[in-house]
């Protein structure tokens, strides 16, 4: 049994020393990659935050410039019904009439015609012109929709292509005209240009990759700038997954994947008032997040260099604790190991004797020890020379270690060609065989060695001593018995 720094059913200091050290390793680089990752995570969300105030700040910009134009509109249209209903104008001259009809029409910018049509779709009222143009416009969308709707309030078209040119692209805000009974008398509409939207959406800064759209309530789009496709306009987009979630929820703001040019964008979208109309701010994500991403690559590679460099110190610091600790190993294996014979040597002959004297006391098993002593060693030295003697003290200790073959037992050479047996949880019968199985098979050893053993056993069995010394000092005396008694014997102490 080898001297060791190691409590009994504890690893060696040295290796708890190395467990200790790469847990605390790997505790400290989860520490750091759990701080940077929240970190990073905080700081993406401020980013988008960031963004969201933004795109909100331009929602709200353009919401206040829609709504002061529609105002214009509704301005408009309700000063031309009003003045429709007037019987007084329809004495008076064409082009006074034209200035009554139209005198609130002239502030609205990007505005198409104004026109009056009656039930039949034809135009009563032109503010181009003091002569109505000629034409037929029971077609158009905003005519239609009045025609089963008694709904006095204002529509909004689909975008549509103008008659005239340049041919473009338009959109209209129109009331219904009804008698006193309700019935259908006609149809006030104002067209605007969608140039003006794309002009207006052009004047804001919404970062690469970005868009800004105007959708109807009824999911039709109605502007986009830029265009992320041909023949954009006037599209329904109600069935697209990113527009359902628009047009259900109104205001808000979410980051999805667009279903038309497949880039990642943060939508954030707001009605217009009460307006079926909904704006909708799309940021790029890439650009959102780009001040991001490179401040996340350098301190993750910052990072993974710190924590590649501590856990690479920790690989050096453990390799260099296992070589240490390997020394220690073989250095204690040294001091406990007798050079000459290879046995244990008398200080971990003392250890052992000791540990199992306690562990005797607690569990009340016997203890038995072996004295063995070469007979006549003296004179055999003297005879062949001390390297012969040392080859038979060689020859005797291998021959005992073979004898002895429990884990717990012990050889171990007492001093000079005396050894000695520790023999935990074994009986004096036990010993005795052991003792006697010694010495035959030393007297079988080759002829040119030629030698015998005395043996002396003392065995504690919950008495007859009370120490240690006791029980070593009995053994003695029985080994002594056995050398007075004529040698090559065994003797068991009384």
């Amino acid at each position: 049994m080898n001297a060791s720094s190691a409590t009994p059913g504890k690893p060696p200091l040295s290796i708890r020393s190395e467990r200790v050290l790469v847990l605390a390793s790997s505790l400290v680089v989860i520490a750091i990659l759990s701080i940077v990752t929240f970190l990073l995570i905080r700081e993406h969300a401020s980013a988008q935050q960031a963004a969201t105030r933004a795109a909100s700040n331009i929602v709200q910009l353009i919401d206040a410039d829609v709504l002061r134009n529609v105002e214009l509109y509704d301005l408009s249209l309700r000063g031309l019904i009003a003045a429709a209903k007037r019987d007084d104008l329809k004495e008076v001259s064409p082009t006074i009439r034209h200035l009554a009809l139209f005198d609130r029409a002239t502030a609205a910018p990007y505005k198409g015609d104004i026109l009056l049509l009656d039930k039949r779709g034809d135009v009563i009222a032109d503010s181009a012109s003091v002569e109505p143009r000629k034409g037929n416009y029971a077609d158009r969308e905003y005519f239609q929709s009045h025609l089963p709707d008694p709904n006095p309030g204002m529509k909004i078209s689909r975008p549509f292509r103008a008659r005239s040119q340049p041919h473009d692209w338009r959109i209209s805000f129109s009331y219904r005209l009804s008698d006193d009974r309700g019935d259908f008398m006609g149809v006030a509409e104002a067209a605007m240009r969608l140039g003006y939207f794309s002009q207006l959406f052009k004047s804001l800064n919404i970062g690469h990759g970005g868009t800004v759209n105007l959708v109807s309530r009824d999911g039709i789009l109605l502007a986009q700038e830029p265009p992320l496709a041909e023949d954009m306009i006037g599209k329904d987009f109600s069935n697209r997954p990113n527009f359902v979630r628009i047009l259900r929820e109104g205001d808000g703001s979410f980051t999805s994947v667009s279903s038309v040019d497949q880039t990642q964008r943060l939508y954030t979208f707001s009605q217009v008032g009460d307006l079926p109309l909904i704006v909708v701010v799309a940021l790029s994500s890439q650009e959102v997040f780009a001040s991001w991403k490179r401040t996340a690559l350098v301190v993750s590679g910052a990072t993974g260099a710190l924590c590649i460099t501590l856990l690479w110190l920790t690989w050096l610091l453990r390799r260099e604790l296992r070589r240490r600790h390997h020394a220690e190993r073989e250095l204690a294996q040294l001091a406990s190991v007798d050079p000459l014979t290879g046995l244990a040597n008398r200080r971990t002959l003392d250890q052992t004797l000791h540990l199992e004297w306690l562990r005797a006391q607690r569990s009340g098993q016997p203890l038995s020890v072996l004295m063995i002593d070469a007979d006549h060693f003296k004179a055999f030295n003297d005879r062949l020379g001390h390297q012969r003697g040392d080859e038979a003290l060689r020859a005797l200790a291998q021959l005992i270690a073979e004898h002895v073959r429990r884990p717990a037992d012990l050889a171990a050479r007492y001093g000079g060609e005396e050894f000695s047996v520790v023999l935990p949880e074994t009986t004096t019968a036990g010993a005795f065989i052991m003792a006697q199985n010694i010495r035959e098979a030393v007297e079988q050893l080759p002829g040119d060695m030629p030698m015998t053993v005395s043996i002396g056993i003392a065995t504690w069995a919950q008495g007859p001593y009370s120490e240690l010394e006791q029980l070593l000092l009995a053994a003695d005396k029985a080994l002594y018995q056995a050398k007075a008694s004529g040698r090559n014997r065994v003797v068991c102490a009384m």
